[in-house]
């Protein structure tokens, strides 16, 4: 990271006022970790407090255990906004000053995803429990620092890859490996929007704070904000990664400035041979999100809550015995219907955060953690080096991440 980034990304987290609220308190409280809960409450700070922070706010309203007792933003309208979606909040204008707050157990990094690996290192350094929103972080040397320094980190620590906490999306990867759909040999993946991806700015000195997916010193565009889900849930199912990323893109829609592609399309070839397709447009919301799981004996087609099975056999061959198969199901895969999965479709985010809380505070492991965040972050950064230099690369010519 070269010196005129690092002054610019905390140039962006730290030019604007303080927006002054009022503390939530907790009150009497032991941990075995050293982080101070009591009565199994935990109480978190939002660093990053746009849409998606306040997103999470909204959410972790309704869940009983998380309190939302302080929030960050450099932006001074967005931090009065967040104070009041948070009621009786603290209120601070950097990620430095609300760290060493004794108040706060846990941490959501909803910062522009360039900023990432600074507040995550910093949250580390002040031993809070970290969930960081995806993509995890971004550039390999920056993946590298944060890998070194959360191994062995005792605090919990979960990427915000929420498809893992989802029982459908379990389901479906549990299907998968049975091998009731027979071989997989390929994936094909949309998310397909229509529309600019800009957000308004009320005053021409917030756009780069505002519009920062448009930036890359900010962002890993397309790739990193939707794409990244896809790609971690192929790699979470096959237990493996990428050995070859290549792909092609451009700004070709949408003149106004823009860093980041407003359109890409992506192509993986895995150890084994599978192939993984990743189509992201912004001209263009026709079927929105998919995942399409092609076997030798069915197929599995996902939305973001959903998800049916279509048999390949027709007539008097059908899908083997998996959790019994009924004579309904039989009859719609002769008509080449699908076949709903049965697995709750519920908000993954939700699911998320209260695997976040229930890891806490019974010291149980995450199932997007560390590793599976920081593998799909590397796929991210190959993928933007292969559509930005239009080249092959491969996963052998990146360093390798070490886990312990």
């Amino acid at each position: 990271m070269n010196a005129h980034i690092t002054k610019g990304r905390r140039k962006f987290l730290r030019n604007s006022s303080l927006a002054a609220g009022g503390l939530f308190l907790g009150s009497n409280y032991l941990s075995a970790s050293g982080i101070k809960f009591g009565n199994d409450l935990i109480r978190v700070g939002v660093i990053g407090t746009g849409s998606r922070g306040q997103g999470l706010m909204h959410l972790m309203n309704n869940i009983e255990g998380l309190s939302v007792t302080a929030c960050c933003d450099v932006i001074p309208f967005r931090l009065e906004k967040a104070l009041s979606v948070a009621e009786g909040s603290k209120g601070y204008k950097s990620y430095e000053d609300l760290l060493p707050d004794h108040n706060i157990d846990a941490v959501i990094i909803a910062t522009p995803f360039g900023l990432h690996d600074e507040v995550a290192l910093a949250a580390m350094d002040a031993g809070k429990h970290i969930y960081c929103e995806k993509t995890l972080i971004k550039g390999m040397d920056e993946i590298q620092s944060v890998v070194k320094k959360a191994n062995g980190y005792g605090p919990v620590f979960q990427t915000g890859h929420q498809y893992h906490s989802s029982p459908l999306y379990s389901k479906v990867r549990e299907i998968v490996n049975s091998g009731y759909i027979g071989e997989v040999t390929a994936y094909e993946c949309q998310w397909n929007r229509n529309g600019d991806w800009r957000r308004p700015v009320p005053d021409p000195k917030w756009e780069r704070m505002i519009n920062w997916r448009m930036y890359r010193e900010y962002s890993g565009g397309l790739v990193a904000e939707l794409v990244s889900h896809q790609i971690d849930f192929i790699n979470w199912v096959k237990s493996s990664q990428p050995e070859k990323i290549t792909g092609f893109g451009g700004i070709d829609h949408w003149k106004d400035g823009r860093e980041t592609f407003d359109n890409v399309h992506l192509l993986f070839e895995y150890p084994d041979g599978t192939d993984a397709s990743f189509t992201c447009t912004t001209t263009n919301g026709f079927e929105d999100y998919q995942i399409k799981i092609l076997g030798k004996k069915g197929t599995i087609i996902l939305d973001y809550t959903t998800g049916k099975i279509y048999s390949e056999q027709r007539g008097s061959k059908e899908l083997g015995i998996v959790d019994g198969v009924t004579s309904a199901t039989k009859e719609a895969w002769k008509r080449g219907e699908g076949v709903p999965i049965k697995a709750p479709g519920n908000d993954p985010t939700i699911d998320a955060l209260k695997q976040f809380y229930q890891s806490i505070v019974n010291d149980t492991p995450v199932i997007s953690d560390l590793q599976t965040g920081a593998t799909t972050a590397k796929c991210v950064q190959i993928a933007l080096d292969a559509l930005y230099e239009e080249k092959v690369k491969y996963w052998k010519d990146y360093p390798d991440l070490e886990f312990t």
